[in-house]
């Protein structure tokens, strides 16, 4: 049977290849900067972000399609990365299966290689294979199972980060009040059962809200700073207030996504919007799409303080790198702990 192709798979091609570029060879800058004042800092890769931000846009996605929201994972999955956190304990993964157990990619490695050839191939054939890989993952928490966007977990440890995403495009006044009502809930099933975990929140909101809606957005700014300083909530939250032409808007069809994830026991499940597909026959196919991006422009100095998504990305790297041993995400503490000087990365810019 053939594949159908989606919005969500297409999405995915050029997502890929954004990331492969921004990591040649799977090799990360590190987003660790020391800064002139000492402090140390984390530098978002702002670059790569508008860029899987133009995605939707040039696809005409709408939201009910998922591919906005989707963007934001690949981003912060790709920035969790980048922090130093191995590729298959980061969901979603660079490559399909985007959920694959820590375990099942450790044993694949092991495998002969015969044998991890002609296993690898048939997990990558599939678009799922029940109980072992999928698209999206839903986390138990106290009451409830809770589909989350970007995880780090394992067997061995449980979850250890967190991250729900949402984005917002338009409809502020009507959409906002909802949005935030859920993620307060969602919040306080998740920490209830896993209060060791990184819990963190990320919300991606078009600019035009600054001057169509100003008190809806001085009143969203203040939410989204509150849940960050709960003690039963999140332990951060991040805005990505992001600018971008009218002309490039995308369809508003008032609806979001449907729920996606571990179903509820008993309960069947089948997606076929992520099946993989074939990869463009010549890398210069995507690298045209690429190039043919709307312009989107992250408006960091408009952002609150507490909500940058530099402040964020630190403040959940750090909850992590806390709660474990030393011995463990190794390279994750080297690189925070070899960070870039400010001076250094001025001059190569």
């Amino acid at each position: 049977m053939a594949v159908k192709e989606t919005a969500k798979s297409k999405a995915w091609v050029i997502f890929d290849r954004i990331v492969a570029l921004a990591a040649p060879h799977g090799v990360h800058s590190n987003p660790w900067i020391r800064g002139c004042d000492g402090a140390l800092h984390f530098r978002p890769d702002y670059e790569t972000l508008v860029k899987l931000l133009g995605v939707p846009l040039y696809l005409k996605a709408g939201t009910q399609s998922g591919v906005p929201a989707l963007a934001l994972d690949v981003w912060l999955s790709y920035e969790l990365r980048r922090a130093g956190f191995n590729a298959d304990q980061v969901w979603p993964r660079p490559i399909h299966p985007r959920i694959l157990p820590g375990p099942v990619a450790s044993l694949l490695k092991s495998l002969p290689d015969h044998l991890q050839k002609t296993l690898s191939a048939r997990v990558a054939k599939e678009a799922s294979i029940s109980g072992v890989t999928s698209s999206s993952a839903s986390i138990l928490g106290k009451n409830y199972l809770k589909q989350v966007d970007v995880i780090i977990t394992d067997w061995a440890t449980g979850p250890e980060l967190l991250i729900s995403t949402k984005r917002m495009d338009s409809s502020y006044g009507k959409n906002a009040p909802n949005r935030v009502e859920e993620s307060y809930g969602d919040a306080k099933n998740l920490r209830l059962r896993h209060p060791l975990a990184a819990l963190g929140f990320v919300f991606g909101l078009r600019s035009d809200i600054l001057h169509k809606e100003p008190y809806a957005a001085e009143w969203l700014f203040d939410l989204l700073t509150k849940l960050g300083r709960e003690d039963d909530a999140y332990h951060a939250t991040c805005l990505v207030l992001m600018d971008y032409a009218d002309e490039a808007a995308i369809p508003d069809t008032g609806e979001e996504p449907s729920p996606e994830g571990v179903p509820e026991p008993g309960t069947a499940w089948h997606e076929e919007e992520d099946a993989p597909l074939q990869p463009p026959q010549f890398e210069s196919e995507v690298d045209r799409q690429i190039a043919q991006l709307p312009k989107v422009t992250i408006l960091e100095e408009k952002t609150p303080e507490d909500l940058k998504p530099g402040q964020f990305l630190a403040a959940m790297v750090t909850r992590v790198l806390g709660a474990t041993p030393v011995n463990m995400h190794k390279e994750a503490r080297r690189r925070r702990g070899s960070p870039v000087l400010e001076s250094a990365v001025e001059v190569s810019l």
